[in-house]
């Protein structure tokens, strides 16, 4: 279970403990008859042939029904099967302090105190720094409405959040800072992320297409003992088994969970998605917002939001689909999905959720009133309505609640949200199709999409823990 206490503020989640409960289990093939059809691996994908962009196999889990060690032969070779289980790197959640210190922030307002003074639309402050002359930094409409914004729900967030974290060091989960404890460790060697994936999907474009009718899902079964040379991008790929399975994408190799269903692809190649014959109860976005601190670094591609919205969602939902969707602190962007996005999917906005991210200590990682970055983004809730949708109306499913909170630790690896599988269960159907666009992770029980779908499934993410059943 990820979520550790349930108040009536929200929830306080253990994301870390979410993913290895996942059952990373993989049956090992001890055999060298997988590695004859290995492909070359390469850093660099400029030097390979389009006719080799996706090769797709599993050398080090060739699958098996059972769990037993034993042996067997293929061509005449013995092997032996085995049990590899990996877990989540632990220190890709060790936040024991804030990323901005609260001092540092009081010395920045103290510094602005009685020197502010609101001029038009514009409000300035006279900031001293160093020995140099003070100057004025003059705050634009948007940054006005989100101060705005944030008065509005500063007490939700403050009461709300020391509730459950109150909750959380009462029972252990959440510990006060020991004063010789490194806090925050260093510089954390992460995958080079050498198979490029949105740039593999753009590449994808160039292979001859396939007649839609061919545009099947495509099972990883439990007799399969290699799977090599899959077209990613044209086929929903399902893994129907109750245990994880790995594949090796153009030398890099990822994690698939049990029970768990993908489409790697951008924005413009969602047709199999579509062909896949299914609708789904939930549906939960996390779109590449623009922003300019995103377009500097080039740190993945962003949608304007008119791309966003030609996004198929009424197509891919069931009548009262749950729609969720993350939005950055810009007011722009919240005002864009409560008034243009979430009308023209003809969804209801019905609840406003915040999660709030915190140390292992229970402090915010950002100063509550930093006028910069914020402890906290703001999740959309709706539902799709229509005139037949009645769907709701025979079921127990209770309504959504507003201003709720979910409190977790977040993983340092940049746009890896908590998980909200457990959160959103009550609010659907028994048995509910679940999807997620836009993800850069796999969940048991969910078809997640996106040109990154695969990414923090990469094997470097885990550590493999023991070898054999």
């Amino acid at each position: 279970m990820s979520v550790v206490h349930h108040l009536p503020p929200g929830w306080l989640l253990d994301h870390l403990s979410f993913i290895n409960k996942i059952n990373y289990q993989l049956h090992q093939h001890q055999a060298p008859s997988c590695s004859k059809n290995k492909p070359t691996s390469s850093t660099s994908l400029s030097s390979l042939q389009m006719d080799a962009l996706f090769p797709l196999e599993a050398p080090a889990a060739c699958f098996a029904p059972d769990c037993s060690t034993g042996s067997g032969s293929e061509d005449g070779e013995s092997f032996e099967m085995s049990i590899q289980k990996y877990v989540f790197r632990p220190e890709l959640f060790n936040v024991t302090k804030p990323y901005i210190t609260s001092a540092l922030h009081r010395e920045c307002q103290q510094s602005n105190k009685n020197e502010n003074l609101v001029t038009g639309n514009k409000q300035e402050f006279s900031v001293s720094i160093g020995k140099k002359r003070k100057r004025c930094m003059a705050f634009n409409q948007g940054e006005l409405d989100a101060m705005e914004y944030h008065r509005k729900i500063r007490e939700l967030i403050l009461d709300g959040s020391s509730k459950l974290i109150q909750e959380g060091l009462k029972s252990g989960f959440l510990y006060p800072l020991v004063e010789k404890q490194d806090g925050n460790r260093g510089h954390i060697t992460l995958p080079l992320d050498a198979c490029n994936l949105p740039e593999l999907c753009e590449m994808a474009k160039h292979l001859p297409s396939l007649n839609e009718m061919e545009l099947q899902t495509l099972q990883l079964k439990e007799d399969v003992m290699c799977v090599t040379e899959l077209d990613l991008s044209s086929q929903v790929i399902e893994n129907n088994s109750s245990f994880s399975k790995m594949i090796t994408l153009m030398g890099q190799k990822y994690l698939v969970p049990p029970k768990s269903s993908f489409l790697l692809s951008d924005i413009s190649c969602m047709q199999p998605l579509l062909n896949c014959n299914r609708t789904f109860d939930v549906i939960v976005i996390d779109p590449p917002w623009e922003n300019k601190s995103v377009k500097r670094s080039s740190r993945y591609s962003c949608l304007s939001p008119q791309q966003i919205k030609r996004i198929p969602v009424p197509k891919l939902a069931v009548a009262d689909c749950l729609v969720v969707t993350w939005v950055t602190n810009r007011q722009k962007h919240l005002r864009f999905v409560k008034e243009e996005l979430y009308p023209s999917w003809s969804v209801e906005v019905i609840a406003e959720w915040y999660w709030v991210k915190i140390t292992h200590s229970g402090e915010f990682v950002f100063p509550l009133d930093s006028p910069h970055k914020k402890p906290y983004e703001c999740l959309v809730l709706g539902r799709i309505r229509e005139k037949t949708a009645l769907a709701l109306r025979s079921t127990d499913v209770p309504p959504v609640p507003d201003q709720k909170l979910v409190v977790s630790v977040p993983c340092v690896l940049h746009s890896h949200k908590p998980p909200l599988a457990e959160v959103l269960k009550d609010y659907i159907k028994p048995g509910g199709q679940c999807l997620e666009l836009f993800a850069r992770n796999l969940q048991p029980g969910w078809m997640s999409w996106g040109n990154e779908v695969l990414k923090f499934q990469h094997v470097d993410y885990f550590i493999a823990l023991e070898s054999g059943c």
